[in-house]
Parts: structure tokens; C-alpha cells; sequence
């Protein structure tokens, strides 16, 4: 006897996965310890950054996909880039592994690898845009949701532990975790959007460019993510970008050195 395969269904594609499920309860559990002050705080600071940072990024991964199915990418489905499992992007290494041991290293959101969309399938080159531009619009709305409650000062006050900074108000770790978490999605959106071949800024560009332009580009893609990571590790270069990322957590009333604490606290080793 025989059995027909049963085809996966628009649904089943679209589930959400038990992995991301798996990473929103750290986040959520590490928020309400660091706020509440149960346990080790740093450690829990690690924690909620970390599974922070994985969670803006398989939501990253997801705009892109998700608008390259409404550009006419059909295949994103199957592939299961809707179900925001870590697991099934197309290189774990650049999307996660190494965007992570660079913020334990260096403090700064390094933008991942990518999903596969069939560009082929999309028509019109503000749709190929808009694709590239959807991942890095979710970095800048995720800073947005960390960064306004800390400007606005709405976790300040009340009780708990706090850490004093500046030499005036103190700050609860809370606070210095969400600043330095909304630092990491400032800056990755900031290096996304930079015009380096193989980086969403490129991607947004490209498709306005003629032809011979892309041809001369194409082979430098694979060594673009290098340079900016070469870059980043001069001195200069490395004060420059971080004095623009805290211009920018200016824009939503959060003061840049909040989230140097909240660095220092996610280094729970070095305490």
C-alpha cells in the first residue's frame, strides 16, 4: 500500500517556531529578574541582551522575507524563513554565532547573514529595495521600543538596585540593559545601511544602478562585511561610529553612557 505525500500546507509554513518561542521566554524572564532584582543581576543582563539580540534578529530575517512574499517571492515559505526559527536561515554561523561573539567582544550589533530570497521572482526595483530595507526598519523600530521608556525616564525611581552613573540620578540595571540593547540595534541598523556590497544598504541601491555597475561590484560582495569589521577595529574609525550611534540614541532622549553601564554589567565575568 501506498501513500500520497501530504503537500505542507500555507500554515504550517507559517508557524511560529518553538525556537523563537524558546528565546521570547528568556527575554521575558530575564527582564522581570533584572527588574526585579532576583538573583544575579549582571548575569541576568547577559541574558536579556543576549536573547534580545536573537530575537531582533530572527525578526530582521523575517521582514525581508516576509516583504519579498508580498514582492512575489513564493518560495520563502516553504523554506521556512516565516516561522522565525533561527535554525533554518541559510548560514546559522553569520546570522548568529558570529553577531554575537562580535557584541561580547566588541559591544556592537554586526549585522547577520541572510535569507535566500529569489530575487528572480520580484519585479520593479523599488519591491528589490523595499526587500533590503525591511530588515534594517525592524532594528530602528526595535531601538525605538528600548530606548524611548529609558529617555523618557518611565523605569526611573522606585526601588530596587540601582547603579549610579554620571555622578547625578541613578540608573536600575534594567535601564542600562535596555540602553545598551537598544545601542547594539542602533548600530546594526547603522551598518546595515551602509552602500557596501553585501550589506542591506547596497541592497537598496542596487537596484537603481546599471548593469555594468553591478557587474563591476559583484565580485567585491563577499569581502564587504569584512572591510567595515576591519574598519571598525581602528581606534578612529571605532570612536567616530560610536559618537554617531550615541547621537542617535539622542534622538529618543537616551543618554549614550547609560549603555556603557549596561555593557559593563552584560561582562559578568569581568565582575
Amino acid at each position: 500500500m501506498t501513500f500520497a505525500a501530504t503537500p505542507r500546507s500555507r500554515s504550517e509554513d507559517r508557524r511560529i517556531s518553538p525556537v523563537f518561542w524558546v528565546l521570547l521566554a528568556v527575554l521575558a524572564t530575564s527582564a522581570w529578574a533584572v527588574y526585579a532584582d532576583y538573583g544575579n543581576s549582571s548575569f541576568g543582563v547577559f541574558l536579556f541582551v543576549v536573547a534580545g539580540w536573537m530575537v531582533s534578529l530572527c525578526l530582521h530575517e523575517y521582514a525581508h522575507a516576509r516583504t519579498a512574499l508580498h514582492g512575489g517571492d513564493i518560495t520563502v515559505g516553504a523554506k521556512g524563513y516565516l516561522t522565525l526559527n533561527p535554525l533554518k536561515y541559510t548560514n546559522v554561523l553569520l546570522s548568529f554565532v558570529l553577531p554575537i561573539v562580535f557584541m561580547i567582544l566588541v559591544g556592537i550589533g554586526l549585522p547577520g547573514g541572510s535569507v535566500w530570497i529569489e530575487r528572480h521572482r520580484i519585479h520593479g526595483r523599488l519591491k528589490h529595495s523595499l526587500v533590503s530595507a525591511a530588515g534594517p526598519l525592524v532594528n530602528l523600530l526595535f531601538a525605538a521600543v528600548l530606548l524611548i521608556p529609558v529617555g523618557a525616564g518611565w523605569l526611573h525611581g522606585g526601588g530596587g538596585v540601582y547603579v549610579w552613573a554620571l555622578g547625578v540620578d541613578p540608573y536600575k540595571p534594567i535601564e542600562c540593559a535596555m540602553a545598551f540593547l537598544g545601542l547594539l540595534q542602533l548600530s546594526a541598523a547603522l551598518l546595515n545601511l551602509l552602500p557596501v556590497p553585501g550589506l542591506d544598504g547596497y541592497g537598496i541601491v542596487e537596484p537603481w544602478l546599471s548593469a555594468k555597475t553591478r557587474r563591476a561590484v559583484e565580485p567585491f560582495a563577499p569581502y564587504g562585511m569584512l572591510a567595515v569589521f576591519a574598519l571598525l577595529w581602528q581606534p578612529q574609525v571605532n570612536h567616530l561610529f560610536f559618537e554617531a550611534v550615541h547621537g542617535l540614541m539622542g534622538l529618543f532622549g537616551a543618554d549614550g553612557r547609560v549603555s556603557d553601564l549596561g555593557y559593563a554589567l552584560f561582562r559578568f565575568w569581568d565582575s
